[in-house]
C-alpha cells in the first residue's frame, strides 16, 4: 500500500510518496516520489498576514497536482499539513477550503503538533538512553525545540523564529532572547548534550560540509561553513557554489539559528538524520492505520 504526506510550509511545499512495508514488524516505508515546489507562502503571510491572490492560485494548482500524483500512485491514505505561513495568514481558512474543493484536506497544525509529528519518524530509534538530545527543527517560519533524556521527551517549545521571518525582518528580538533563555533553562542541568537537526537547511549544511547521514558535525564545523557561504554574495551562492535560488537566501539565517542555539546549550555536535515532517506524517499514517 502507499501513503501521501503534504507538508505546506513557509518556503516549500512537499509531497512525499512511500510505499509500506506490512510485512516487516514494526512496518516499514520506503520513499517512491519526493515533490517540491518553492512557493514560499512566507513572504506574503509574515509581513502582510494575508497571502496574495497569486500564491492562493499557485497553492490550489498545486494541490490540484498532488491530489492528482496520488491518484495515479493510488495512495490509499494520505494527510496534509499546513505549518507557520498558514497559521499566520489571515485567509488561512479560505485556502483550505479552496484545497478541499480540489481534493485536498488540509490541517492548520500548531508549532507543538509539527514537533510531535516530526519526532514520531522514530528519532527515539537513533537514541541512546544514556545520552541527552537536543531535537532542533528550523523552518521558515517557526524552530521546535525539544529535549530528550533517556529516550523520553522532557520539555518541547515552539518559537516565531525562522528563515523568511529573519529574511523579512519580521523576526522579533524578544523571540531571539525567550529562544536562548529556554535553551538556557532546561539544558543547564546536563553536561553533555548531543544535537538533533531537521529540515532542508541543516541537511544541506550536512552535505555541504561532507558529512554523511548520522555523522555528527561540530560547532566550530558549522561555523566555519557559515563564515564561507556568507562571504559569498546571494548571486555567487548560486551562481558560483552552485545552490539552489530558494536555499541560497534561507541557509544563512538557519545556520544563525543552529549555531545560536548550539552555543547556548553547549552543544559540541548535531547530527542531520534527514528526516522531516513528511516522514513523521507518513509514520503517523502507519500508527494510525496498521496499529503501533
Amino acid at each position: 500500500m502507499r501513503y501521501g504526506a503534504i507538508d505546506i510550509g513557509s518556503n516549500a511545499v512537499r509531497l512525499l510518496i512511500a510505499e509500506v512495508n506490512n510485512d516487516n514488524k514494526p512496518a516499514t516505508f520506503k520513499k517512491e516520489a519526493l515533490i517540491r515546489v518553492p512557493l514560499r507562502l512566507g513572504d506574503d503571510a509574515f509581513i502582510h498576514q494575508h497571502i496574495s491572490e497569486a500564491k492562493f492560485e499557485n497553492m490550489v494548482k498545486t494541490m490540484q497536482a498532488f491530489r492528482n500524483l496520488m491518484d495515479v500512485y493510488r495512495v490509499s491514505d494520505y494527510m496534509a499539513c499546513a505549518t507557520s505561513a498558514m497559521r499566520d495568514a489571515d485567509n488561512g481558512i479560505d485556502i483550505v477550503k479552496a484545497c478541499r474543493e480540489v481534493g485536498v484536506d488540509i490541517n492548520i497544525i500548531d508549532g507543538a503538533v509539527e514537533a510531535k509529528i516530526i519526532y514520531n519518524s522514530h528519532l527515539q530509534d537513533k537514541m541512546d538512553r544514556d545520552k541527552v538530545y537536543l531535537y532542533i527543527d528550523v523552518g521558515g517560519g517557526s524552530t521546535e525545540i525539544s529535549l530528550f533524556a533517556q529516550a523520553k521527551l522532557v520539555a518541547s517549545r515552539s518559537f516565531n523564529l525562522g528563515t523568511i521571518r529573519i529574511l523579512d525582518n519580521q523576526d522579533d528580538p524578544a523571540t531571539w532572547d525567550d529562544m536562548r533563555a529556554w535553551v538556557k533553562e532546561h539544558t543547564r542541568v546536563y553536561k553533555n548534550i548531543y544535537g538533533i537537526g531537521t529540515g532542508g537547511n541543516i541537511n544541506k549544511l550536512s552535505r555541504l560540509s561532507n558529512e554523511k547521514v548520522d555523522k555528527p558535525m561540530s560547532y566550530a564545523k558549522l561555523r566555519a561553513l557559515y563564515q564561507h557561504l556568507n562571504s559569498y554574495s546571494l548571486k555567487d551562492r548560486i551562481q558560483v557554489l552552485g545552490l539552489k535560488q530558494d536555499r541560497a537566501d534561507v541557509i544563512i539565517p538557519a545556520a544563525e539559528i543552529f549555531l545560536t542555539i548550539m552555543k547556548v546549550g553547549q552543544l559540541k555536535n548535531i547530527v542531520a538524520p534527514r528526516v522531516g515532517l513528511v516522514d513523521g506524517i507518513i509514520q503517523t499514517l502507519i500508527d494510525n492505520n496498521l496499529g503501533k
